[in-house]
């Protein structure tokens, strides 16, 4: 079944009801085998056209991943990505920010690791956490040190949504194309995967009653995660909403939006001008006139 990237993506100034937006959808491949041929392909082509955006070196794209925990984030960062040569992407998570971070504005500690032109730089977690976490516990809002007329809960989400799409507009327009991906998770598949994590000793250290705290705001964090949507997805900066319940289907579904992010940025390798063609025409000759002696 062929993948849509259009039937996934938020568009801009739409109103998002996250109850209307699936979490599951039929997969795209009918055998465990069938999916693990066709990532393994569109991987394969991802490593190629991440090789020629190196080579033109005139384009950065910055994938940002969100959602609830147990989503799979880290497992479709790691399957997606995992043919593309390390020289060429670059993968940060951001956790609580720290003390001297919070000296700053909320921008500046990952506006520090956006991507070069050549490479894909990959956020598990990033800026839009505070919309999102520091919305849902406004307790984490107030210690930020932030000047009362700054910090008024009324008005401060719009004003950071509105710097956070300027800061995206910006970098389009300086040649870095940013995609966003929000993995919709269901509460119940959610339940499902926290079990799994308590049964497996060897995924216990994924799990702590912090997860359980935050699993029971989970009514604030979809109505956080719909403000956030609506008002950020833009036609530059396009927010998807992948469908997590089917771990393997949904990394078909980003392989496919990041291949088409990066064709329609109609890279083509440098070409040599005349002075350096004849130069390399000559170091040739020279080459095949050495000798095994």
């Amino acid at each position: 079944m062929k993948i849509k990237s259009e039937t996934y993506k938020v568009k801009e100034g739409e109103k998002v009801d996250l109850e209307k937006w699936p979490t599951r959808v039929t997969p795209a491949s009918k055998s465990r085998l069938a999916y693990e041929e066709r990532l393994a392909k569109q991987v394969a082509e991802l490593s190629k056209l991440q090789q020629l955006q190196y080579a033109a070196n005139q384009h950065a794209v910055l994938l940002i991943f969100q959602a609830m925990d147990a989503a799979g984030k880290d497992g479709a960062i790691k399957h997606v990505m995992s043919g593309v040569n390390p020289q060429g992407c670059q993968v940060f998570s951001f956790q609580h920010p720290s003390a001297g971070e919070l000296d700053h504005d909320f921008l500046w500690r990952t506006t520090q690791c956006l991507p070069e032109r050549g490479r894909i730089g990959i956020f598990n977690r990033s800026y839009y956490e505070e919309v999102l976490i520091v919305r849902v516990h406004p307790k984490i809002l107030r210690a930020q040190g932030l000047p009362d007329e700054v910090r008024d809960e009324k008005t401060i989400w719009n004003k950071r949504y509105q710097s956070i799409v300027a800061l995206e507009n910006h970098l389009h327009q300086n040649g870095t194309r940013i995609v966003k991906f929000f993995l919709h998770l269901s509460k119940q598949e959610q339940r499902k995967r926290f079990v799994a994590r308590i049964d497996d000793p060897e995924k216990n250290w994924k799990f702590s009653s912090a997860d359980i705290e935050e699993r029971n705001c989970w009514p604030k964090y979809m109505r956080a995660y719909e403000a956030c949507l609506s008002a950020t997805s833009t036609q530059t900066a396009p927010w998807y909403v992948v469908p997590a319940d089917d771990k393997e289907n949904a990394h078909l579904i980003i392989s496919n939006i990041v291949l088409d992010t990066l064709r329609s940025l109609h890279m083509k390798y440098p070409k040599a001008n005349a002075t350096h063609r004849q130069e390399l025409i000559s170091i040739r000759k020279r080459l095949m006139q050495d000798t095994l002696g």
